[in-house]
């Protein structure tokens, strides 16, 4: 069963998250900020991660650059989820190390159809 780490500073979201994935056959760790979620990643194997922006104690980006980084780390897929809507977010995003990013709030068929993708997963 593929494991995907959810950070997100809402509990809400990280739950919402976790409703979607799980009955897709997917198993989900939480961490509820950047710097959470950067120890989870490297204390545990992952298949992917999705990534809030706008988060205490590391943001989003911060923790998308350290995964980068860490040559153990560096090729985890990222998806980055945020309330954050303009083009330069986006593209901020990317330059850190994203390989997708969502504005919220993400719908259920397009959480699982990215998630699918960037673990290379038949749709």
């Amino acid at each position: 069963m593929k494991r995907i780490l959810v950070v997100d500073d809402s509990l809400t979201t990280r739950m919402f998250y976790r409703s979607i994935l799980e009955p897709a056959g997917f198993h989900v760790d939480e961490a509820a900020n950047g710097l959470e979620g950067l120890e989870q990643a490297m204390l545990h194997r992952f298949d992917m991660a999705i990534v809030d922006v706008n988060m205490p104690k590391m943001d989003g980006y911060a923790m998308i650059e350290e995964l980068r980084r860490d040559p153990d780390l560096s090729d985890l897929p990222v998806l980055t989820i945020s309330t954050e809507a303009g083009a330069a977010d986006a593209t901020r995003a990317y330059q850190a190390g994203a390989n997708y990013y969502l504005v919220k709030p993400a719908n259920s068929t397009d959480l699982t159809l990215v998630a699918r993708m960037l673990m290379g997963l038949a749709s």
